[in-house]
């Protein structure tokens, strides 16, 4: 072996055993939803550990709005060197079919790196409102159709169509009321702006825990572990059935190589035993994917929730 051969595959060993990111400069993980929702506590949860792995500063910021939109152009638009991650909800999925027009194409200006968690949703009211049941939320959107209201994280997210799906399988009208993010919403719910939510598990258990909401039903077909005195919302609204999922994206072009690391790292952090714990408090089961995972994923979301925008007429004209 000359030379020069010789030194191309020490450095095509070095490549392939490098770290993911450079050691210059922080790697940022923007949060497309604002804080307190379970996108940025799960960030959060994670950066000391990827901080970690990648010897290298690790900030969140979050950039919320627009259903994940402008977090997602930010990403889309920064520079494929493994400094930038997306963390968002399956909302990046389906915003194509809600939104006239998009900043950003997340088929193709995003790569995905992996699936972090999935979460069941839960129907929550105030704790001082009537409703003791699912069925008593039921009589009364029908007795007043269009006067019962329920809050979401936004346009698109899993939280509005958690609650446009109860509608449509229920037959009744409820009138949606939009925030930017879950935070806020939870708030206007516990203080009794808001007559009910179908938040994540993961931002509703401390409030539910501490007596500020009440728990009705979740969205799964089997009860929660940390809620195993509420029965699903299929008991009662038959073919109800759906869970919030959230992942990290890396704007496209990210080498190949550095996406897997990446989607490893997360992996690893994802499975310490005090990461599992936390997330397990929060009624959230890890998953840390791999990226072709979480592709098939993002292509069975859009097929699930594009018969149901189209039959509820949501449409955004941003």
């Amino acid at each position: 072996m000359n030379g020069i051969t010789r030194r191309t595959a020490l450095l095509g060993a070095a490549a392939l055993t490098a770290p993911a990111v450079a050691q210059t400069r922080p790697v940022r993980i923007v949060v497309a939803f604002p804080p307190a929702g379970a996108a940025d506590i799960v960030a959060r949860l994670l950066a000391d550990r990827l901080r970690a792995a990648w010897d290298t500063p690790v900030v969140v910021e979050n950039r919320a709005g627009a259903g994940g939109n402008i977090a997602g152009a930010e990403v889309a638009r920064a520079e494929p060197d493994g400094h930038t991650l997306l963390i968002t909800s399956q909302s990046i999925a389906v915003n194509r079919l809600l939104y006239a027009r998009m900043p950003f194409d997340p088929m193709a200006d995003l790569a995905p790196v992996a699936m972090v968690i999935q979460v069941p949703n839960v129907m929550v009211v105030p704790a001082g409102a009537p409703d003791r049941s699912v069925a008593d939320v039921l009589a009364r959107a029908r007795a007043a159709p269009g006067r019962l209201n329920y809050g979401s994280a936004g346009v698109g997210t899993s939280i509005h169509l958690a609650g446009e799906l109860f509608a449509h399988l229920a037959s009744v009208r409820m009138t949606h009321v939009p925030y930017r993010g879950a935070g806020p919403a939870m708030q206007d719910l516990i203080g009794g702006r808001l007559d009910v939510m179908f938040d994540t598990l993961t931002v509703s258990a401390g409030p539910i825990r501490q007596g500020g909401i009440r728990a009705l039903g979740v969205t799964t077909p089997a009860r929660a572990p940390t809620l195993p005195e509420v029965p699903p919302i299929a008991d009662t609204v038959p073919g109800y059935a759906l869970s919030s999922w959230f992942a990290f994206f890396a704007p496209a072009r990210t080498p190949a190589a550095t996406v897997a690391r990446q989607a490893r790292d997360i992996g690893a952090a994802l499975r310490e035993p005090a990461v599992a714990a936390r997330l397990a408090e929060l009624g959230a089961t890890p998953v840390g994917s791999t990226s072709e995972a979480l592709s098939v994923a993002m292509r069975d979301e859009a097929r699930l929730w594009e018969p149901i925008i189209r039959a509820a007429n949501i449409r955004i004209e941003e």
